[in-house]
């Protein structure tokens, strides 16, 4: 079930980030490239999910279903009572976890954001995301002298993507701001120019609607028009 990859994520991801982002930034990147690879794997998997998730609408009413089903199955049998509620418990998470838009998201920025909060690191944590996103556009932009995979080109947009949002909600000034080390004006235009047709659209809605800072008054007008004409 994926609720409970959800709850996983809420208890693994911390200790990514403990190696990743307490210390030197890059030198923890360098030293633990198959653990940053596995958090990229994650980011591209919440875009993923989320994207289907966002074209099922129907699973919410499916689960409503389910639970009326459950609910009259309770009534109808004599069962164990704290396995009802157990069940009544889980069906109540679940129902909370999809009633998001983006579940998955809302998931790994929460923790994340709770983890660079507790831990007083939110500035490695953004130096972090920063430079996945900055090696992910690199590795796509660059592709006319380096050829990549198509697979491999669409991994690296959809985990930049995902690096940009969160480092939005991270960084205190966004990532929309002129200070930022994320250039969002050849962001956006890289995931024009090579993204493929189904995931394009998805990727710059990701950023017009789950960033955080897009609409500040700090945010460059020219920013705002771009993000703004790719509708």
């Amino acid at each position: 079930m994926f609720f409970r990859y959800s709850t996983s994520i809420e208890n693994h991801l911390p200790q990514i980030l403990q190696t990743l982002c307490v210390g030197d930034v890059n030198k923890n990147l360098e030293r633990h490239q198959t653990l940053a690879r596995v958090l990229c794997q994650l980011l591209d998997f919440v875009f993923e999910f989320d994207s289907l998730k966002m074209k099922t609408p129907q699973i919410q009413n499916d689960f409503s279903y389910y639970r009326r089903c459950l609910s009259r199955g309770k009534l109808s049998n004599d069962g164990d009572l704290k396995s009802a509620m157990n069940e009544d418990e889980l069906a109540n998470q679940v129902s909370m976890f999809y009633a998001y838009p983006t579940p998955m998201l809302k998931t790994v920025t929460d923790v994340t954001t709770s983890f660079a909060a507790q831990n007083r690191v939110g500035r490695s944590v953004s130096e972090c995301l920063a430079t996945l996103a900055t090696v992910c556009y690199s590795t796509v932009s660059n592709s006319k002298k380096k050829p990549q995979r198509p697979e491999t080109t669409a991994f690296c947009l959809r985990v930049m993507v995902i690096a940009i949002i969160i480092y939005d909600h991270i960084d205190p000034l966004g990532a929309f701001n002129k200070s930022s080390p994320i250039n969002i004006k050849s962001s956006v235009k890289v995931i024009h120019s090579h993204g493929n047709s189904s995931d394009t659209p998805n990727l710059i809605s990701a950023l017009r609607f789950n960033t955080k800072h897009l609409n500040d008054s700090s945010t460059p007008k020219t920013i705002k028009t771009l993000m703004a004409s790719c509708a």
